[in-house]
Parts: structure tokens; C-alpha cells; sequence
């Protein structure tokens, strides 16, 4: 198979393993190879394999200066194109392209379009801001996670003509999991501003003020994590399992009433782009309870595979939840329509070849002539 860089600058935060291995498992001309400037000693490397990780002085010079080491190496790869993950990993990967004489390709994530900080001028200039134009002029297209990202991308001063709308989707499994009581209400994601878990804390605490006492089980782990306990001291019911392996969170979402995304537009400006475990929920028939802020356009219907509620209304997420857990009829009918939903539009292998096509029409249309059709 040919190849395709794939640069990422960290590799890669478990909280990104699986959204970023389904980006590629569709792939069927391309073989991604993973470039980044660290590693994280939980890379699988059979499942991201590396070509090349800028580290020491040759990192921070790759970064800041944009000198390339190793090119014999980089042109030995073969690759037909660069697909940079992140609008700042573009950034940081246009002069690799621009070196190599390869098109390039950008994944815009949430935080990339909402976060001020990307696009800071004073003291220090940002890294993305500073190269932003020579990227939309270099670039051959910028994908888009959801339709809020490609609106707020399109204000951000990306090239409307170069904005595709490419959710990543999910794995569909021929039948759904077999689904058993136990886990409840459930929370999956990083412990930080913008998924609004003291939200989902409040709400709990509402709850249990109700004599609604059904179990919540929070996954995942972050820099808020202690704040996250020390405002769970008293409440009773509430679980935290930390990080969990694929088939654990699996098994979670098995036992799961429903999903809940209480998220935020946290102070930086950061925002969701489409939350993959939204699309995971779904997938395996659990519905998602979640905020305005969440990102879910096109995904959470309200009272058909879901419910919506106000962001930061805690009042107003403990009302739903409760919605859900008095009536499990109701509830399963609406995980089924969620199944059905994401099943038809969110598959991903289908998702995966679309991108495969773009990067491949991409290097075709830049004249890199070993590009497979």
C-alpha cells in the first residue's frame, strides 16, 4: 500500500486513540504512517505505526523554525499526501509538506475553530495564527467534524471552498450488544472545562434530593479530576471508573440508561466539534442526554433518540435524567431510533473511505503521480 503521513503532535492521548484509529480502519489504497514530536508510552504501534517523531533540539527547531530534519528519511516513505490532524498540527506540518512537495490536508476538531488562543496575536503570536494564511493558501482542503465546526471554521477565515463536512463516525457492529441493567446514567470524557461535569454533579446532587437515587458512573480521568471528587464528597451513587479500555466502556454503555453530555463553552472559547462518544452511545442503542452546547447538531433529535436541555442548567439535566430512568420503555425506543440514526449516516468505514477518497483526490489533482487510484 501507499503511504500517507499522518502528523499528530503528541501520540497519542488515550483520550484520542479510538476516534483517531477510525479515521483509518476503512482505508484500502493508503497505509497511514504517524508522525508527531512525542509519543505517549501508551502508542500502540501496531495500530499506529510510526515513521518519524521529531524529538530533542530537532523537535523544538521543527516547531519554532520550521527546519525538517531527516527529509531522506520523510521521502523515503513514499507518501503521497500529509493529512495533519488538528488545525495547529497543520501548523506545524505545513513545512514538512511544503518540503516534501506533497498536498496537505487538514482535520479541524472543535477546539480548533472556538479556542481564542489558537489565533493570539499579542504577546506571544500563536503558532496557527502566524501561519494561518500561508495554510489556507497551501492546503488542498480542511475536513470538518460537523457542521458547527465548518460554520465556525468558515468565521475563522478558513476558505469556504476548501471546508468538507466529514464526520468520523463509529463502528457498527451487525447486531447490537446484548444489553444488561447496572451501570445506569453515564458519563464519558475527559475531566476538563468544556464537558461540564460539575454540571452533571449538580445535577446528581438534585437528584438525589428527589430520592432519585439510580447509579451514575463517570469514565474517563483530566487535570479537573480532583475537583471532580471533592465536589462529589456526599453524593451517594456516583462512580468513578477512571480510564477504561474499549471493551470496558462497551460493557458500560451495555448496562447504560442513557448518555449524558452536559457540555460547556468553556472560558478559553473551546467548544465541542461532534463528540464521538455520542456516536458510540448511540451505535451500541443507548440515547444521549445532552446540552446546547454539545455539539450534536444532526445527531441528538430531542425526544426521538434523546434529549436536549439548556446548557449549564443543572435543573434541567436532572429533570431529563429523571425523564429517563422513570420510563426504560421509552427509553430503549428512543436507543433504537439512535441505533437506526447513526447506523444510516454515521458509519465508520464509510466515513473512513470518504476520507481515504479525498486524500487520494487530492494528490492526484497536485500531480504526485504515484498516487493510487
Amino acid at each position: 500500500m501507499t503511504a500517507v503521513i499522518v502528523y499528530r503532535d503528541v501520540l497519542l492521548p488515550k483520550s484520542e486513540t479510538e476516534f483517531m484509529r477510525r479515521q483509518y480502519l476503512g482505508f484500502q489504497s493508503l497505509n497511514p504512517v504517524w508522525l508527531g514530536r512525542r509519543v505517549e508510552p501508551s502508542l500502540d504501534q501496531n495500530v499506529f505505526p510510526l515513521g518519524q517523531v521529531f524529538t530533542g533540539a530537532g523537535g523544538v527547531a521543527f516547531k519554532l523554525g520550521a527546519v525538517v530534519p531527516q527529509m531522506a528519511a520523510l521521502r523515503a516513505l513514499g507518501a503521497v499526501c500529509v493529512h495533519a490532524q488538528f488545525g495547529r498540527g497543520g501548523a506545524l506540518a505545513l513545512p514538512m509538506a511544503e518540503r516534501l512537495g506533497l498536498p496537505l490536508v487538514v482535520t479541524l476538531h472543535g477546539g480548533d475553530v472556538s479556542k481564542a488562543s489558537h489565533y493570539r496575536r499579542f504577546p506571544v503570536p500563536a503558532l496557527l495564527g502566524l501561519r494561518m494564511a500561508r495554510l489556507c493558501a497551501y492546503a488542498s482542503a480542511f475536513v470538518c467534524v460537523s457542521e458547527g465546526v465548518r460554520q465556525r471554521a468558515m468565521g475563522r477565515g478558513f476558505p469556504e471552498s476548501k471546508l468538507v463536512l466529514l464526520p468520523i463516525g463509529v463502528e457498527i457492529a451487525a447486531q447490537p450488544p446484548a444489553r444488561h441493567s447496572g451501570t445506569g446514567l453515564l458519563f464519558i470524557g475527559r475531566f476538563v472545562e468544556m464537558k461540564g461535569v460539575p454540571v452533571l454533579v449538580e445535577a446528581v446532587r438534585l437528584l438525589r434530593a428527589r430520592g432519585v437515587m439510580d447509579r451514575v458512573t463517570l469514565i474517563g480521568d483530566g487535570p479537573d479530576r480532583a475537583q471532580v471528587e471533592a465536589a462529589l464528597v456526599g453524593v451517594e451513587g456516583v462512580e468513578l471508573r477512571g480510564w477504561q479500555t474499549p471493551s470496558q466502556v462497551q460493557d458500560a454503555l451495555a448496562g447504560a440508561v442513557a448518555l449524558c453530555l452536559p457540555s460547556v463553552v468553556a472560558r478559553s472559547g473551546e467548544t465541542e466539534g461532534l463528540p464521538s462518544v455520542a456516536m458510540e452511545a448511540m451505535g451500541v442503542g443507548v440515547p444521549v442526554i445532552a446540552s446546547t452546547d454539545a455539539s450534536v447538531e444532526g445527531l441528538v433529535v430531542d425526544g426521538v433518540n434523546g434529549m436536549m436541555f439548556p446548557s449549564r442548567d443543572a435543573a434541567a439535566l436532572a429533570d431529563a435524567m429523571a425523564s429517563m430512568l422513570a420510563d426504560p420503555a421509552r427509553a430503549a425506543a428512543m436507543g433504537e431510533a439512535a441505533r437506526a440514526l447513526v447506523a444510516a449516516e454515521f458509519n465508520a468505514k464509510v466515513q473512513s473511505r470518504r476520507l481515504e477518497a479525498l486524500l487520494l483526490e487530492s494528490a492526484r489533482s497536485s500531480g504526485v503521480v504515484s498516487a493510487p487510484r
